[in-house]
Parts: C-alpha cells; sequence; structure tokens
C-alpha cells in the first residue's frame, strides 16, 4: 500500500481512539473518537474511520474508504449502534461499510480472512462469514447474512434481508431478491439456480461423497419437480446419513424471503 508503518503527520487520530501496536495510518486519514483498531492493521490514504468502530488484528484497509458511517435509513436517529470487523480482511479502495440500527441488532459485523474489492458497499445490520470474496461493486442492502467462503461476482446486487449461503457462487451481475441456499451457483437478474459450486467445494476439502451427496440433494430442489416443501423435507430426512447437508437442511428450514427457484 506504500505505507511506511506509524501515523503520517497529515492524518487525524482522535486522542480517544485506541490504536494497537504496528497499526499505519495514512495521509489525510481520520480515525474519530470510538474506534478501535488492532495490531498490525494498515490504513491507506485518505480514509474515514469513524462511528462505533472495532476493526481487529492485521487488517488491510486501502485508500479512500468509508469505513463506520452512518447506516443509510431514514429510521436511523443517532442511535448509539456498531461495526465490528475481524482479523486479517483485506478492504480495498472505496468501500463503504456502515453501523447498525436499532431496528436490528445494532451491529453490523464482518468476520474474518475476508477478500472485498473495490467500490463494495456492506449495509447497516449485515453479518458477513468468514473467507469470502466480494468482487468490484458488489452490494448488499440492510440485514443481509452471508456466510462463509460465499463468493460475489462483480457488481452483484443483493436484496435486504436476503441470506446468502455458504460456499455459494453469484455470478457477474447478479441481482438476488431470495435466499440464495448453500452450495448452490446462481447467476442472472433476477437470480436462478445453475448448479453446485462443486470446484470450490473440492478446492476447500469436499470429498467426492459429500459433493455428490449435495449433487443429490440439489436435485431434490431444482430438478426433481418437487414442491420447495416437498424438496426440504426430503433434504431433511437425508442429513442422518449425510451431515454435510445439515447446513442446508437448516438454510431450508429457516429461509424467510424464500430460496430462489
Amino acid at each position: 500500500m506504500g505505507l511506511a508503518g506509524g501515523i503520517h503527520p497529515t492524518a487525524i487520530v482522535h486522542p480517544a481512539a485506541r490504536i494497537g501496536v504496528g497499526v499505519s495510518v495514512g495521509a489525510y486519514s481520520v480515525i474519530d473518537e470510538h474506534v478501535e483498531i488492532g495490531a498490525g492493521t494498515s490504513v491507506g490514504h485518505h480514509c474515514v474511520i469513524t462511528g462505533r468502530s472495532r476493526i481487529g488484528r492485521e487488517n488491510r484497509i486501502f485508500h479512500f474508504c468509508s469505513i463506520g458511517e452512518e447506516p443509510q435509513d431514514k429510521k436511523y436517529d443517532e442511535e448509539a449502534t456498531r461495526l465490528e470487523i475481524g482479523d486479517r480482511n483485506t478492504i480495498r479502495e472505496y468501500c463503504t461499510l456502515n453501523t447498525g440500527t436499532a431496528q436490528d441488532s445494532g451491529v453490523t459485523r464482518v468476520g474474518c480472512d475476508n477478500w472485498i474489492m473495490a467500490y463494495v458497499h456492506v449495509a447497516h445490520d449485515c453479518v458477513v462469514g468468514d473467507h469470502t470474496v466480494f468482487a468490484n461493486n458488489a452490494t448488499l442492502a440492510g440485514h443481509v447474512h452471508v456466510g462463509d467462503w460465499a463468493i460475489l461476482g462483480g457488481f452483484t446486487g443483493v436484496h435486504q434481508f436476503c441470506r446468502v449461503g455458504a460456499h455459494s457462487f453469484c455470478g457477474v451481475g447478479t441481482v438476488l431478491l431470495q435466499d440464495l441456499p448453500p452450495f448452490v451457483i446462481c447467476a442472472g437478474n433476477p437470480a436462478v439456480p445453475r448448479s453446485i459450486n462443486a470446484e470450490g467445494l473440492k478446492r476447500r476439502g469436499f470429498s467426492p461423497d459429500s459433493i455428490a451427496a449435495i449433487k443429490r440433494a440439489y436435485k431434490l430442489l431444482y430438478r426433481n419437480g418437487l414442491s420447495f416443501d416437498q424438496a426440504r423435507t426430503q433434504i431433511a430426512d437425508l442429513v442422518l446419513a449425510v451431515p454435510e447437508l445439515a447446513p442446508l437442511a437448516s438454510f431450508l428450514a429457516e429461509s424467510g424471503r424464500g430460496v430462489i427457484r
């Protein structure tokens, strides 16, 4: 990132901000009063980190990011809501991550080891897991939950209150208006299912038998002409024999907006 370490003389860091050992802050960046930044994190030039934001260790926040700003929600009334970011995330240029609202848990959460590319927006009350990839211009509306290892292609847009399942994959320009189940690849506007994320599962150590079972569950959900309730019941019945299907069965049982079909 071109930072030599330490706090640049032109940066403005509030004396009450909690800055860990080895944090670097680039030129003209602003760190406000209620911010906590963990050891070894680097903040680029011209960033603003504000609100009640807690950022973990060894994150890389590139130039021109806005972190912890008020939620873009008309109901927000200056409540003391928060943003929490874990460890070892990469957050590229011009990203915006907002705090939560009192209408939800009051906190926006981003986990660890995520790769968040330029111009990504994470809105209020979102919950992002670990090891995700958000390509350029991916956008989460409010209250979205994204599971571990999910990948959002460039210009993906996710409607508020949707859930994106673990190990799923959204193609470029996808618009998600309903929940995307774990393991599923989708694309289109609106999104439609394409297949399971077999290559991603192989890379993450899923066995051939587990992948074959996930394929069978996918066919129950999308290819066998079953209703959603019928498919959900049959997949739940398979969990005892195939524990790898438990996240999918739970996801289908808890879906509020319905899943893409």
